[in-house]
């Protein structure tokens, strides 16, 4: 059981800073490097990843809560060949900078403004968008708020509850700010997964945490604004959910803490009938890192459908 608490709490300590061995699919994958660039949106410059050629359907990534758009750079590979790809780091994450505010409309506006910069309308179609976690809040936003601007959007995990246990988000942490750790090594020693979940995948939980980190004046720290949740709003998503308007999709991991039986049912019952369902097995709630190829699949499969 120690053990077990162990591997959750900090699952790279083992390798003491060292590179856990990765497949060769992996490899050939973050092989393919992404163009890297930042956009300016309303006062932030916000990094921006792309793939594939310009001209061809836009397909955009958006990752979760506390993560950055390289969560994606093992996983876009796969669509560039029949995509112009593109992920990006939410202000307040990442390589984007830090703001003194954040809503759902500011994040709705570095969608399109990636979307715009990207070329992912070049091709003369509506961009796809895919979030996973908190990045499906704002993707539910813009199907609810902005059909007419998608071709499509799909949440990936993102868990709406019930209204008397819905969840208000992390409690801000004003005035603490990010721990800096001497070494590089002792701050990957410490990288965990939010919420806790075992992780079978260590080379995806190594290749996220490095780039999680930024060197500073004593060290190593994380690039998320801790201050982010002090003044955020978003309306509520439950709301929201009978509003979608354009084609949509929810998929899951069938194991996944956030997403029980009574969550599903509230939010199917929520949701236009025409949003396809598809829960990827034997992954938790980080269903990229858990299933990578099996997720990849998944999502070609709900792509091919709508094309």
């Amino acid at each position: 059981m120690a053990d077990d608490q162990a591997a959750l709490a900090a699952p790279l300590a083992p390798f003491g800073g060292q590179l856990p061995p990765a497949p060769a699919w992996f490899e050939a994958a973050v092989a393919q490097t992404p163009e890297r660039s930042a956009l300016a949106v309303e006062g932030a410059n916000i990094e921006l990843l792309t793939w594939g050629r310009v001209g061809k359907p836009g397909l955009l990534f958006l990752h979760g809560n506390g993560a950055h758009a390289d969560w994606w750079s093992f996983i876009a590979p796969f669509f560039a060949n029949d995509w112009r790809v593109a992920a990006i780091s939410w202000s307040g994450m990442g390589g984007s900078d830090w703001r003194s505010a954040y809503s759902a409309e500011l994040f709705a506006t570095e969608i399109f403004a990636a979307v715009e910069a990207a070329g992912l309308e070049a091709g003369g179609v509506k961009p796809m968008v895919v979030g996973h976690s908190f990045g499906g809040f704002p993707t539910l936003y813009c199907a609810a708020r902005h059909p007419e601007r998608l071709r499509g959007a799909i949440m990936v995990d993102s868990s709406i509850q019930p209204p008397e246990k819905r969840w208000k988000g992390p409690p801000p942490r004003s005035g603490l700010g990010n721990r800096v750790y001497p070494t590089l090594e002792e701050a990957l020693a410490r990288f965990r997964l939010a919420p806790p979940q075992p992780c079978e995948n260590l080379y995806i939980a190594d290749f996220i945490a490095r780039r999680s980190l930024k060197e500073v004046e004593g060290g190593w720290t994380w690039k998320f604004d801790p201050e982010l949740w002090h003044n955020f709003r978003m309306p509520d998503l439950g709301l929201l959910l009978p509003e979608i308007a354009c084609p949509a999709a929810l998929m899951w991991g069938e194991r996944s803490n956030l997403m029980h039986a009574e969550t599903l049912d509230y939010m199917v019952e929520q949701m236009p009938a025409h949003v396809r369902r598809l829960a990827i097995p034997d992954a938790d709630h980080h269903v990229m890192i858990d299933q990578p190829l099996a997720f990849v699949a998944g999502l070609r499969g709900l792509l091919a459908g709508w094309a």
